[in-house]
């Protein structure tokens, strides 16, 4: 079954190819269950082939199809592969998606479009797949814009709502920013390597083929992509709009897909991004920053769904903080733990939604526990994971990273790293208490409608739960015994090792220093909005400017908008007014008069009369005859 792995991506593709085409023929009952069996075969697949891979992880599984591209010495070949990292986020998108796909049956019961978003998010599910399985970078951009096209779909799915259609087109414009920058570094690829092959680029970028300045432009050109697919600094601004789509959306496109693609691209490549120190610092750097910027935004949100789509930009930069310090094992291990989590509060989320009639707003709910206790205490346990709590998932990833920042000499990143720590165990306990405990503060038809969601949507939450409370035991620190780190050791054939170089004293430090920032970003939580309530209000009172620039997103979009936006319009206005309208308008409706012109001319001679038709036939061969005369002579 393992040599069958290249059916993973096809076999959503092709349930894709019939929801599209003849979905709408099909009762919800068979579409449901064809969606979630393609995954859920998907899902098989890679498991078998994980076992495949488990046993020999350094020889890789390959299936080539065709010569695909060939032109002198560049060659690539239409060919998918698995190997530890391929088969690893195999396993992410497939289990996720596959949970996702089953709680899409509850959250979407009453949606009149059912056929075409289960399409969406099987087509959704193929681009991924191609992306991680694909064994060169040309095939790996294929599913790379495939998830870019997926999500404006799937983004804009409600597109009848101005707000959700306007938030795709910014998924998609935004993302074409980058992508424009990842293809230059891909034709440097391709002029310098003479292989769009990932071995080969590692070996070139390593083996000192490619000079080290082009190295470092390559890497950064790739990472300015990774920035619009992974929602980095600056190009963030597109996935706190992504809200507006359905919330089983935001949970594939958070957890499981996009965002996940920018952290996949530099831990493939990582030969490429560790042959340059300087793109290191940038990816490192990038990460913090946008770790603890993000964080900073979510503090005083009030919509449930944007404080998430912060939280995840911000964790999305602890894993670019892995990678960009060296740390690739780590950064996917927190990749693989935030899937859990992240796909457990979006799902949550949902549910809380679903269950208060599309109520958003975190300051009108409260004392949701005893009416939601199966979305209560999975909500808590992502909770307790993202923030970074022992013994939870999120806990053992985010702390593999901070220790590497800390022992490759990255103290800056290792302090940023802390602080964003804090805020995130803040904010997102805010959410919690805001959400969960304390007096009601419901609508009418809120309260009305309240109710825990059917169990096809909370079993997900609960099978996600445990993945949230245990999927951080396949990494656990080395301090914890001989057999710690197996997510490191399994991935280490693709992405090597990293060595920590320090006494277990100071890891255990290191360990203890993270914990007590979590801890204390969850009891300020606790004084603010359980212990004194009135507190929040009074510190928003008293420092009005800076609540002001952080609720607003420190105006990051109407800068973007005044800059960038707007000086786009007025030129396109103005190429549209002095070249459109003259020349090229100018030219078609000059042609089209002068025709018209000739046309009414000739017009003229046509009179109805024989005398005159007689007189311009007898002139006509006075003409031909003498011109026969002259040229006689």
């Amino acid at each position: 079954m393992a040599e069958s792995f290249w059916l993973i991506p096809l076999i959503p593709g092709l349930s894709s190819f019939v929801l599209l085409l003849a979905g709408s023929r099909f009762s919800r009952r068979w579409i449901s269950l064809q969606a979630c069996v393609a995954v859920l075969a998907s899902f098989v697949l890679s498991a078998a082939a994980f076992v495949r891979v488990l046993g020999t992880p350094a020889a890789a599984l390959g299936k080539t199809f065709l010569a695909w591209i060939s032109s002198g010495v560049f060659f690539v070949p239409l060919a998918l592969t698995m190997d530890p990292l391929s088969v690893l986020m195999c396993l992410v998108v497939t289990s996720v998606g596959f949970l996702i796909h089953v709680y899409s049956i509850g959250y979407m019961a009453e949606d009149c479009d059912y056929s075409r978003y289960f399409g969406f998010l099987n087509l959704f599910t193929f681009f991924m797949l191609v992306l991680v399985t694909a064994s060169n970078i040309v095939l790996m951009f294929i599913g790379w814009e495939g998830v870019g096209l997926c999500s404006y779909l799937l983004i804009g799915f409600w597109f009848e709502r101005p707000a959700a259609a306007q938030a795709g087109m910014k998924a998609f414009i935004v993302n074409r920013i980058g992508d424009a920058a990842f293809i230059i570094g891909l034709l440097f690829v391709m002029l310098n390597v003479r292989s769009g092959d990932f071995a080969a680029i590692n070996r070139a970028a390593a083996g000192g083929a490619l000079a080290p300045g082009l190295a470092t432009l390559i890497a950064i050109l790739l990472f300015v992509g990774a920035t619009g697919k992974s929602a980095q600094i600056p190009l963030y601004v597109w996935l706190p709009d992504a809200m507006e789509g359905p919330t089983p959306v935001s949970a594939l496109i958070h957890a499981a897909t996009m965002v996940t693609a920018g952290v996949y691209m530099v831990s493939r490549l990582n030969g490429l991004y560790s042959a340059s120190a300087a793109a290191g610092q940038v990816v490192a750097y990038a990460g913090a920053a946008t770790a603890v910027f993000a964080a900073t935004m979510a503090l005083v949100q009030t919509d449930i769904k944007r404080i998430l789509a912060y939280s995840t930009i911000s964790q999305i930069g602890y894993m670019f903080i892995g990678c960009g310090v060296g740390a690739y094992a780590a950064g996917m291990f927190h990749l693989v733990t935030h899937a859990f989590f992240k796909a457990l509060l979006f799902l949550g989320a949902g549910s809380v939604i679903h269950a208060l009639s599309g109520e958003q707003d975190i300051r009108k709910m409260g004392g949701l526990r005893k009416h939601l206790p199966l979305t209560f205490y999975s909500f808590l346990a992502a909770t307790l994971a993202i923030s970074g709590l022992p013994f939870f998932s999120g806990f053992f990833s985010k702390d593999a990273i901070l220790t590497s920042a800390f022992s490759s000499g990255h103290y800056a990143v290792w302090v940023l790293g802390l602080l964003g720590a804090v805020l995130t165990a803040f904010y997102m306990f805010r959410l919690f208490f805001m959400t969960f405990t304390g007096s009601e503060r419901l609508s009418e038809e809120a309260r009305h409608h309240l109710h825990e969601s059917s169990p096809v949507m909370t079993v997900p939450l609960l099978v996600l739960a445990i993945l949230s409370v245990i999927g951080g035991y396949v990494g656990l620190p080395a301090v914890f015994g001989v057999k710690a780190d197996a997510i490191g050791r399994f991935l280490e054939p693709v992405v090597g090792s990293v060595g920590l170089g320090f006494p277990a004293a100071l890891e255990w430090n290191l360990i203890l220093v993270a914990t007590a920032a979590a801890l204390g970003g969850l009891f300020v939580a606790y004084l603010f909005y359980i212990r004194y309530l009135g507190l929040p209000g009074r510190l928003a009172g008293r420092f009005p400017g800076l609540y002001r620039l952080v609720y607003g997103k420190y105006f990051v979009d109407e800068i973007y908008d005044a800059l960038l936006v707007r000086s786009a319009v007025r030129g396109a206005e103005f190429v549209y007014d002095h070249f459109d309208l003259p020349v090229i308008d100018g030219a078609l409706n000059g042609s089209a008069g002068a025709a018209g012109a000739a046309g009414r001319g000739l017009s003229r001679l046509q009179t109805g009369l024989i005398k005159d038709y007689a007189l311009s036939f007898l002139l006509g061969v006075v003409v031909f005859v003498g011109v026969i005369l002259f040229w006689a002579r």
